[in-house]
């Protein structure tokens, strides 16, 4: 990982990222809550984009991995604004974006602020809405009063927690309700044995979306996490299903 660069912005947050250059549009990558550029997908990407010769960018948010910050501050419309100030720092004119879990609800509050430089998107196991249905109504009271609540985390021996600070933004941005304005070909990878976000997230996301070019993979047997040899293969087959379809 020696070629980490990092992006300084305007009030000291330093966000640590990778680039390589190449041909066609940008594909970045949005890891999942509490996760940051060194994942397996995300490496995966990296480094088939980059032995194709395509461009590719990956991230930590502030707060998390080796960017700067603190992880109770972070929410969704402060990590927007960090993908989309490296995408004008990199002078980056056209991008698919690749968004795990909550990866999968960032990618499209970042795409529709993109506009017409969104030319894809590849959504695996998507979250959105996740502080909506993902939460009781007894938690939901106990966010919107100030308090942190903290879920057994099935990946590490620390406990995974939720600032209300996150819940109150993530309230506020909700997607699913609505159509969503956004018109490039769509990509929804789902394992069917996701026990963190429903499959039929990603179903309720493809009726969502206002473009018809949206298809749904399904994976019966797949986790959450669709980090096994045989997903990541499949991964990287709709990524050049994507980037051909729109380069």
């Amino acid at each position: 990982m020696s070629d980490i660069q990092y992006l300084e912005l305007a009030d000291g947050r330093r966000i640590a990222h990778r680039y390589t250059p190449g041909d066609g549009p940008t594909l970045v990558f949005l890891p999942g809550y509490m996760s940051d550029m060194d994942g397996g997908k995300a490496t995966a990407l990296f480094d088939h984009a980059r032995a194709n010769g395509r461009s590719c960018l990956l991230l930590d948010y502030s707060g998390c991995g080796q960017s700067s910050g603190a992880f109770d501050r972070g929410t969704l419309t402060r990590w927007r604004d960090e993908v989309l100030a490296l995408v004008e720092a990199k002078g980056i004119d056209r991008v698919i974006l690749a968004g795990s879990s909550m990866g999968g609800w960032l990618m499209l509050l970042v795409g529709l602020r993109l506009g017409v430089r969104l030319a894809g998107i590849l959504g695996i196991a998507s979250a959105p809405d996740f502080t909506d249905w993902g939460r009781s109504a007894e938690d939901k009271a106990r966010l919107r009063n100030g308090e942190t609540i903290y879920d057994e985390n099935p990946y590490g021996p620390e406990p995974t927690p939720m600032h209300p600070g996150f819940f109150g933004d993530g309230q506020a941005n909700l997607q699913l309700a609505d159509t969503i304005a956004i018109d490039c070909p769509v990509r929804l990878l789902h394992g069917q044995r996701d026990t963190d976000v429903p499959w039929d997230t990603s179903i309720r996301l493809a009726k969502a979306l206002r473009s018809d070019d949206v298809q749904v993979t399904l994976v019966k047997d797949g986790d959450h996490r669709l980090s096994r040899d045989q997903d990541i293969t499949l991964l990287l087959r709709l990524a050049d299903t994507l980037h051909n379809a729109v380069a």
